[in-house]
């Protein structure tokens, strides 16, 4: 049976995966705040909702882009909501709700495409609602006794032979002055190879939150990537996610992580 030909958007355009053959169309980006503005015909009603309960394991592999690849990954901060003693685990949600999303990440080394195994990738990111789990500063969940005991929304994938690590866990929320975003950092034993953060697609948002049940009652953001406080207009083009629609309702995306020697 022919593999089933697959619908990958990237920062600008779609690349489609089928049976023996990849193309990529190619399409233009916008100046001014919104980084990118695609036409989609999904609907938020095309995704699940409630989050990653009733997901099997039996998800299709990621695809990742051919090119450009073998780039380092530019550092970013760290941020006030980092938390210690994270657990490995492939499902980070702890039952929390929303878009249920599987990040996956592929790890190389700038200089030789060489997929980087065995690395601990770390990711953390806002609810629905935009707040943080853990005890962290107080502007991550603040007045939020439960999410400071909880750890929703943190995770730690060991790299496979390929480079690779993935997550099930929920579209993230935004809050004020930033855009929408996921933090990760990357150790190979004691020696941390990279803290930094990546970025959704603006119209990708709009579609979730103006439609998706689990994020539609909250205000209008405010802050698309071109805007953001942590990323200069200039650089956060290089750090959107590729996605694509699984047919279960699942969001994937995915991104080449490049970690300099």
């Amino acid at each position: 049976m022919p593999m089933k030909r697959r619908t990958i958007i990237l920062g600008g355009g779609a690349l489609l995966a089928g049976a023996g053959a990849v193309f990529v169309v190619r399409g233009s980006g916008s100046g001014g705040a919104p980084i990118s503005r695609h036409s989609f015909d999904w609907k938020a009603s095309d995704f699940r909702s409630g989050g990653t309960a009733g997901i099997s394991g039996a998800l299709p592999e990621p695809i990742f882009r051919a090119e450009p690849q073998c780039t380092a990954t530019l550092a970013q901060t760290l941020g006030p909501c980092h938390t210690s003693d994270v657990p490995i685990r492939s499902d980070v949600t702890d039952g929390v709700a929303g878009l249920p999303t599987r990040i996956s990440l592929r790890l190389v080394e700038a200089a030789t495409c060489k997929p980087v195994e065995g690395a601990d990738v770390e990711i953390w990111h806002a609810d629905a609602r935009g707040v943080y789990s853990g005890e962290a500063a107080a502007m991550c969940n603040a007045d939020d006794a439960e999410a400071r005991s909880t750890s929703f929304l943190r995770g730690r994938q060991i790299s496979d032979a390929n480079g690779i690590v993935s997550f099930l866990t929920v579209y993230p929320g935004w809050y004020p002055s930033r855009a929408v975003h996921i933090h990760l950092r990357v150790l190979v034993g004691d020696r941390e190879l990279l803290v930094s953060q990546l970025l959704f697609d603006d119209a990708l948002s709009d579609l979730v939150y103006q439609g998706h049940p689990d994020y539609r009652g909250r205000p209008v953001r405010a802050t698309m990537n071109g805007g953001d406080t942590v990323f200069s207009s200039s650089d956060a083009a290089r750090f959107i996610f590729d996605f694509e629609k699984l047919d279960v309702g699942v969001l994937q995306a995915s991104y080449t992580v490049g970690i300099a020697a």
